[in-house]
């Protein structure tokens, strides 16, 4: 070699990262950090929390795994998303970044790692449900506690879990910022909520626009009724509107953000 000639590094025989180890380092990820470690922790307790409070409040034969299980969507449905959206703003908020997109510089693989592995610990908090709302069920000792269940009962329940896990994940694509993901998710549904519900020439266009509304049915999973099909239109519209369309355009921030 010609003390002139460039030195070069050959990583063309290099293998990539499989997609897999990907996924297991964003879910390690969550459990290496304190606040990672304190919001999955909090998940099952806050669950576990709404679950006792119910069991004390509500009448014997109220306690059933249906009702349980309704009650945990309602704290999940807070918690979830801020697990997505840390999941994404923390490799910007603590400058990681680089070194990531260094180790796998398709962007958008590590994107869809992160999407699997939120799925992934959504799954988690859904399995921690069902294994709470059985014990509840169990010790509430209703008659038929567990009679009249569906499949239904668990598919919409799901579906809720991963919603709000997209949603989530959208906006922290957005916002590439924790404080700005997490005000945002919580105050702008919120206000879409109220405005949708206090004028009256917007109530009637509330399902199709207003993605609390059109999620109700979901959250009423417990009672094992089938979605009509007015109510899946009106539930894939608004996630269109708030979650798809977010993701997207968040997903295409990244693709051009400058790392620094």
């Amino acid at each position: 070699m010609s003390a002139t000639e460039p030195l070069t590094l050959d990583v063309s025989q290099t293998r990539r990262v499989p997609f897999g180890r990907l996924v297991s380092v964003e879910i390690r990820k969550m459990a290496d950090t304190r606040a990672g470690i304190w919001l999955l922790g909090l998940t099952v307790l806050v669950t576990a929390a709404f679950m006792v409070i119910f069991y004390f409040v509500a009448d014997s034969d109220e306690r059933i795994f249906g009702n349980f299980i309704g009650i945990a969507a309602t704290p999940q449905g807070f918690v979830l998303p801020v697990l997505g959206i840390l999941l994404i703003t923390s490799e910007w908020g603590q400058r990681t970044a680089m070194v990531t997109f260094a180790l796998e510089p398709s962007r958008s693989k590590v994107i869809a790692s992160k999407v699997v592995a939120a799925l992934i610990l959504g799954l988690g908090a859904f399995v921690a449900a069902i294994l709470l709302a059985s014990i509840g069920t169990l010790v509430g000792g209703a008659e038929g506690g567990f009679e009249d269940l569906k499949a239904t009962t668990f598919l919409l329940f799901l579906g809720l879990q991963i919603l709000s896990v997209l949603q989530g994940l959208a906006y922290g694509l957005i916002f590439l910022n924790t404080p700005a993901a997490i005000v945002t998710f919580f105050v702008l549904p919120i206000a879409s909520s109220i405005i949708f519900s206090v004028v009256p020439a917007l109530q009637d266009s509330a399902p199709w626009l207003d993605l609390g509304t059109a999620q109700q049915p979901l959250f009423e999973a417990g009672t094992g009724a089938d979605l009509t099909g007015e109510q899946l239109a009106q539930l894939g519209t608004t996630s269109l509107i708030w979650i798809i369309l977010p993701f997207v355009i968040g997903l295409i921030r990244v693709m051009r953000a400058e790392l620094k």
